[in-house]
């Protein structure tokens, strides 16, 4: 019996790594990312995707000339509430970090070839960027001390991914401090794949490992059956579709119109409750425009997919927005709002027919535009799809 029952542990023992490997006999690798979100003063955050289920976590190390491997580097994991998290997204934050401060990080990941709840998990390879063929990634905290402050936006591209490569071709070299993506990315989310293959999978190629963008939510983003989905890839500092963010002389402000029409319209399928949405953004604005760090701010700059208007001609949505936003906008010594929406580029002086205390370039589509920021002015240039210059307008401060 004893010969028998050892046999019988033996027999067990070999079977289960055959077993594991005839459940998932792939190598582990990165699919897509990594990409920076919710970079603050004193934290940021990397998401990736790996082909396989697996545990993820990222290394962190200053950017102090030392190599990655000189010592041992703190892991921070992607976890919830004390357990690691397995499965194909990954999402980790690190925090008590310093501000302006550039850090080196690398993603790394063990898969998980079987996993039965209590009874066992199994792994198998592990491995991340490879920081020998390589260097680690970079990415820089926030400094509301710098004196200048660079960026780009982009909207409205619709699925065109190409022309979203076109745009952003250059990112790494021109050395943005940060790039703002204004929503309608997609026509509608209705899968992973809306987001990843129009675009995410191309920022992260170009400019997002190292350089962050911010996320500003359009009316086309509210779409799909997969759009409830939306916060899981684009973690905010307020862990909501707008907040806001001090970088340079500037507290830029990201805002979210929801959607462009009624609520019960047919065509929004009875899903929607933007008019809810925008009670609930107005409040939290209200307490973000009354704050000392706002106040105190240089320049106040505000991200709006849909530029609020209040004439015959504007929809139901951006009627809304020039009721709730504008007024308060108005009252707060706003610099300046970027918008898109309309795929026509416009220029919306100060106190004109849409009753704004603000300039408001209405950005076109498919295309890139390029602020510079100091106490003194505001430079700003947009581009047409061949990447020449189309418009450039400087709002001088003093």
């Amino acid at each position: 019996m004893k010969l028998g029952k050892i046999f019988s542990f033996l027999l067990f023992v070999i079977a289960v790594p055959l077993q594991a490997e005839e459940i998932n006999p792939q190598s582990i690798k990165i699919e897509m990312g990594p990409y920076l979100q919710a970079v603050g003063e004193n934290e940021f955050t990397v998401c990736w995707k790996t082909n396989m289920p697996s545990v993820g976590w990222i290394e962190v190390a200053p950017d102090d000339g030392t190599h990655f491997y000189q010592c041992e580097r703190p892991k921070y994991h992607d976890a919830r509430f004390g357990r690691r998290r397995v499965g194909e997204f990954h999402k980790v934050t690190v925090k008590g970090l310093e501000p302006g401060k550039t850090y080196r990080y690398r993603v790394m990941q063990n898969s998980v070839l079987l996993d039965e709840g209590r009874k066992r998990m199994l792994y198998g390879e592990g491995y991340g960027s490879d920081i020998l063929k390589h260097k680690p990634y970079h990415v820089t905290t926030l400094d509301p001390t710098k004196s200048s402050v660079r960026f780009a936006v982009g909207n409205d591209f619709h699925e065109h991914d190409g022309m979203f490569r076109d745009a952003f071709a250059n990112a790494r070299k021109k050395g943005y401090d940060f790039v703002l993506l204004n929503g309608d990315m997609t026509t509608s989310i209705e899968s992973e794949n809306d987001i990843f293959d129009n675009y995410l999978r191309s920022a992260s190629e170009l400019f997002a490992s190292d350089i962050p963008f911010y996320m500003a939510r359009g009316n086309h983003e509210n779409r799909g059956k997969y759009a409830i989905n939306y916060m899981d890839y684009y973690p905010s500092l307020s862990g909501r579709p707008y907040y806001a963010f001090r970088q340079g002389p500037v507290f830029f402000l990201v805002l979210d119109g929801g959607e462009d029409k009624p609520d019960n319209d047919i065509r929004n399928l009875d899903i929607m409750v933007s008019d809810q949405f925008r009670a609930e953004e107005v409040e939290w604005l209200k307490d973000v425009l009354a704050s000392k760090e706002y106040k105190e701010a240089p320049v106040k700059i505000a991200f709006l997919h849909m530029p609020p208007n209040p004439t015959k001609n504007g929809w139901y949505g951006v009627n809304q927005l020039s009721k709730l936003f504008t007024p308060l906008l108005n009252e707060s010594g706003l610099d300046l709002m970027i918008s898109g929406h309309t795929h026509r580029y416009a220029w919306i002086p100060a106190g004109g027919e849409y009753k704004n205390n603000f300039p408001i370039l209405v950005n076109d589509d498919k295309v890139l535009m390029e602020g510079e920021v100091t106490p003194d002015a505001i430079i700003l240039t947009t581009y047409d799809d061949k990447q020449n210059v189309a418009n450039r307008h400087e709002i001088k401060r003093k």
